[in-house]
């Protein structure tokens, strides 16, 4: 069994504790140590039977080798937490993917993605390192997704789509096939996607629209 901590100590950090679970009862991996948060308040609470153990900074004076997930769905500030614990010498990335996703042997998963219950990943599937795919997605062929991204619950991505690095889109949005997401762009709730959104903006609607850029 290898040793994990999940970084994140918010609702998502209670729901990827319960894909540990779920990983474990269908094939024993994973010892689950608790929670990293560097929120101090929290320090010593619990949350979903495990302990908030302290901030990130606990990794470097740990003299064995771990791994670590980070549950935190705001891809920048994952990001973030990635560049800092990475650092750690003793310290490897855990790939976890729920027993119940349905995915080809052409699809490849960088480390340190999660990717959640119910979602469905066809062939020919890329996607890269640090990644969130929450429950009840469905990625078609030839989708490449950079790292960072985050795809919350119930988004369909069309084939031959291109979500670049740290993007975000948001609950229930849907992709039509060839449209790429620019690199740090937002998309919003129930969002669908028609032609080619740019970097760096927060876009809404149907047909989704950029509404504003950020610096």
């Amino acid at each position: 069994m290898k040793k994990l901590y999940i970084i994140g100590a918010g609702g998502f950090g209670r729901e990827v504790a319960w894909l540990v679970e779920r990983i474990n009862a269908a094939e024993p991996t994973w010892e689950l140590q608790g929670f990293l948060d560097d929120d101090p308040k929290k320090c010593g609470m619990a949350e979903g039977g495990h302990c908030i153990i302290g901030g990130c900074d606990i990794l470097e004076r740990l003299e064995e080798n771990v791994w670590v997930v980070c549950a935190v769905g705001a891809a920048s500030t994952r990001k973030k937490i990635i560049e800092k614990t990475q650092k750690y010498e003793n310290v490897s990335f855990a790939t976890l993917i729920d027993p119940s996703v349905l995915n080809s042997s052409s699809v490849t998963v960088g480390e340190g993605s999660i990717i959640c219950a119910g979602t469905i990943l066809t062939v020919n599937i890329t996607i890269g390192k640090h990644v969130i795919i929450n429950l009840d997605c469905t990625v078609g062929h030839d989708v490449q997704i950079g790292d960072f991204a985050t795809i919350y619950p119930g988004v369909n991505v069309s084939g031959c789509a291109i979500v670049e690095e740290e993007a975000e889109l948001g609950t229930g949005a849907q992709i039509i096939q060839g449209r790429r997401i620019g690199r740090k762009t937002i998309l919003g709730a129930g969002a669908v996607v028609i032609r080619d959104l740019p970097e760096g903006c927060t876009a809404v609607g149907m047909p989704a629209r950029a509404v504003k850029y950020r610096e």
